[in-house]
């Protein structure tokens, strides 16, 4: 997770681990364009369109996505489409597949914060389950896997309610208003038409080979 202050006192959560498989992604492509460019000549050049597909995958997939928590509210980066959510929409903030921000209307997946299965409280030390916000806690004090402090999801959802709490508590936000509060989603045209083009190359240059 990064913190990035500025006008909007914003905080920008990325999964350490999408991090890794950006590198993994942009790692195989380099050494595929490489090898080509030394060994294919111009003849070549159809067949890197997988390989330039796989650069740009690394970075929409496991790159961009992020949670950017501010004062306004929480707005979730998402492959091809960005949400924003204001403090007042918001009515639960879930982590049972991943974070999710939930409003009168419909809910919301963040593609950066997933959660960790039902295997990811095996490993949860005490450290993980104290300290958190809380709304965090459910009956008995229990704590989802997917709200523990070493998961991604529990990072971002940390995050979230604390500045969620944060603003309640200092009456920035109106809870009366959740249902009428409106929530934007932005469709990523740009991603989805780079997307549609390096697939169309790909396919073409796998048909000349």
């Amino acid at each position: 997770m990064s913190t990035a202050p500025h006008a909007e006192n914003a905080a920008i959560f990325k999964a350490r681990t999408n991090k890794w498989f950006a590198g993994l992604a942009w790692l195989i492509a380099g050494i595929g364009l490489a090898s080509t460019a030394l060994t294919g000549g111009a003849e070549a050049v159809p067949g890197i369109g997988p390989l330039l597909l796989i650069a740009y995958l690394g970075w929409l997939l496991f790159w961009r996505p992020s949670v950017v928590v501010h004062d306004a509210g929480v707005r979730l980066e998402n492959p091809f489409r960005s949400v924003t959510v204001p403090w007042a929409a918001l009515v639960q903030v879930d982590t049972r597949y991943a974070l999710t921000l939930i409003t009168p209307s419909r809910s919301y997946g963040a593609w950066a914060a997933p959660a960790p299965g039902i295997w990811g409280g095996r490993n949860a030390r005490p450290e993980d389950l104290q300290g958190l916000p809380g709304s965090t806690y459910g009956p008995g004090q229990s704590v989802r896997p997917g709200d523990l402090k070493s998961t991604d999801s529990g990072q971002a959802a940390q995050l979230v309610r604390a500045r969620w709490q944060q603003q309640v508590e200092s009456g920035a936000v109106d809870a009366g208003n959740a249902g009428v509060t409106p929530v934007t989603v932005t469709v990523r045209w740009l991603e989805l038409g780079a997307t549609a083009a390096l697939v169309a190359f790909s396919i073409w240059g796998v048909a000349l080979l």
